[in-house]
C-alpha cells in the first residue's frame, strides 16, 4: 500500500512554493550524495543507531559515505524535512543503490542475508 500524501490538489496555490521550498537545502545535499555514493548513511550525533550502522558498514568492509545533522538537541527541523521526504521516522537513514533500506537494525538484517552484497554488486535502479 502507498503511503498517504497529500495530493497538491489539495493545497492553496498560495502556500505550494514555501512548502517546496521548506529546508530544501537538507534534502537536495542527501540527494546528491546518495545520487554519489553507492552508500549514505544519514545521521546524527549522540544516536547510537547511526553509530551502530557505521560500524556495521565498517565490519562489513563497505565504504560509505555519512552525513551528520545536528543531535538531540539541535536542527530537528532540517531532519524532520528528511523524514517528511522519505517517510523514514528514524536516524539513521540507511541508503544502499539509491534505494532507502531503513535503519542501523534492518542494515544488519541486510548484512546478515548477504543481500548487502548483492545490492551493491547489482545495477543501480533508474
Amino acid at each position: 500500500m502507498p503511503r498517504a500524501i497529500l495530493a497538491e490538489a489539495q493545497i492553496h496555490p498560495a502556500v505550494r512554493e514555501r512548502i517546496a521550498q521548506h529546508q530544501s537545502t537538507i534534502v537536495a545535499e542527501v540527494q546528491q550524495a546518495v545520487a554519489a555514493h553507492p552508500v549514505v548513511v544519514v545521521g546524527m550525533a549522540m544516536n547510537p543507531f547511526p553509530r551502530k550502522a557505521r560500524r556495521l558498514l565498517d565490519a562489513a568492509g563497505v565504504s560509505y559515505r555519512y552525513l551528520s545533522y545536528g543531535s538531540y538537541l539541535s536542527q530537528w527541523r532540517p531532519r524532520n524535512a528528511l523524514k517528511m521526504w522519505t517517510g523514514w521516522p528514524t536516524l539513521p537513514m540507511v541508503f544502499v543503490q539509491g534505494v532507502l533500506i531503513g535503519g542501523a537494525d534492518d542494515l544488519e538484517a541486510l548484512i546478515a542475508s548477504g543481500e548487502l552484497k548483492r545490492l551493491l554488486t547489482s545495477a543501480r535502479p533508474a
